[in-house]
């Protein structure tokens, strides 16, 4: 099993396949770029642990792959990478959860190890002593959590849609706050510690920016996928985030521009516009011998809207409303021409995508998912 090297040069402002990685026999969870190193770690569901590592010829090799015991890890396992990465030695086991972890932060400076599982629980540990530390419940399965070294506070998405901000202490914690903002489950979460934001990906197709820092509770709500969003990286020098989704779609948002919050949907038992009842408003559409109509929001002014009074739909990119939407005829006519210049590039990975790695400072981003294939891009344009 080798890559197969990609020979083709950047010619558009999308990123460019370089090379695909293939040999596993089942989903790829996970692929990672070696720091400073030509070279990609997989964790596969085929219970392997690989490394590949790129040769003269441009293709990656595998170099050294470890098989766990189980398929379904209810336990963390820590390995130790020889400089040459041709030995990999266990140094030890963590009794994480009590079934399938679904995520973990390894964190140097609080020699701790973080994780989350399908026990709906997130725990820590000692990287010393391997013992551990503390443990949180959530009423969901927990899937997806980011860390802050600084300040220690872990971000965990569930399956419910919610996310919880926790403060971390040996033996102890602390419930900080809940964020709900998305209408399905946590698929993905990034922490940019420098500018204290958060971004969430979900099921709901959506992309969430959480101003943690700002403590306003100032949040932006993007829209640029058909398919539930799985990985989510910002790229904090360019002011870029990218996103990519299980139908293989990878957007570009372009953070460095004003935006606005899109506004909360209001409720009424009548069309804001023209006053006419809905469906459920028995006593006015007996009163005025009507039949109710069903109810419809402005995603621009959040005003609830008869079909009637919002035949109209438009993109709104400010909004992050970079697919067509339903607006009042009121605001469709208020959305000038440049208001619909798009404010992210689309791009297609061509493959599922599960989860997605990039290393910035080379340009390089690696996508994997249920294909059992790796995919490693040149990303360059992402920064022009």
């Amino acid at each position: 099993a080798v890559s197969q090297p990609i020979h083709s040069r950047p010619q558009s402002s999308r990123p460019v396949l370089l090379n695909k990685i293939e040999g596993h026999s089942d989903a790829v969870n996970a692929a990672v770029l070696i720091p400073k190193e030509d070279g990609v770690i997989t964790v596969s569901e085929d219970r392997t642990i690989r490394v590949w590592l790129k040769r003269d010829s441009g293709q990656y090799w595998p170099s050294i792959y470890h098989t766990v015991s189980c398929k379904y890890h209810k336990r963390l396992e820590e390995f130790l990478l020889s400089e040459d990465f041709n030995k990999m030695n266990h140094v030890k086991t963590y009794p994480a959860h009590q079934n399938r972890v679904s995520d973990m932060v390894f964190s140097l400076e609080s020699e701790w190890v973080v994780s989350t599982g399908h026990d709906k629980s997130v725990s820590w540990m000692c990287t010393q002593s391997g013992s551990m530390l503390g443990r949180h419940y959530f009423g969901s399965w927990a899937s997806c959590l980011q860390y802050d070294n600084d300040t220690q506070h872990a971000f965990v998405g569930d399956y419910s849609g919610q996310i919880t901000l926790l403060k971390l202490e040996r033996q102890t914690y602390s419930t900080i706050t809940t964020l709900k903002g998305h209408e399905g489950s946590i698929g993905a979460l990034w922490w940019d510690p420098v500018q204290r934001l958060l971004f969430s990906g979900a099921s709901d197709h959506s992309v969430i920016m959480w101003d943690i820092g700002g403590r306003k509770g100032r949040t932006l709500l993007l829209q640029g996928h058909h398919e539930r969003v799985q990985a989510v990286r910002y790229l904090q020098l360019t002011r870029q985030l990218v996103s990519c989704s299980a139908d293989g779609g990878v957007t570009v948002w372009n953070m460095d521009t004003p935006r606005e919050e899109a506004p909360q949907w209001l409720d009424s038992d009548s069309c804001q516009k023209c006053e006419q009842p809905f469906f459920w408003n028995v006593k006015q559409m007996w009163d005025s011998k009507t039949i109710g109509l069903r109810q419809h929001h402005c995603r621009k002014c959040g005003k609830a809207v008869c079909g009637k009074c919002s035949s109209k739909s438009t993109t709104y990119p400010v909004m992050g409303f970079e697919f067509q939407v339903r607006v009042c005829d009121t605001c469709y006519d208020t959305v000038k021409d440049e208001d619909r210049t798009a404010l992210a590039t689309f791009h297609e990975g061509k493959h599922n995508i599960a989860f997605m790695d990039m290393d910035p400072s080379r340009g390089l981003m690696v996508t994997c998912g249920s294909d059992r294939v790796v995919k490693v891009r040149h990303t360059i344009s992402l920064d022009q």
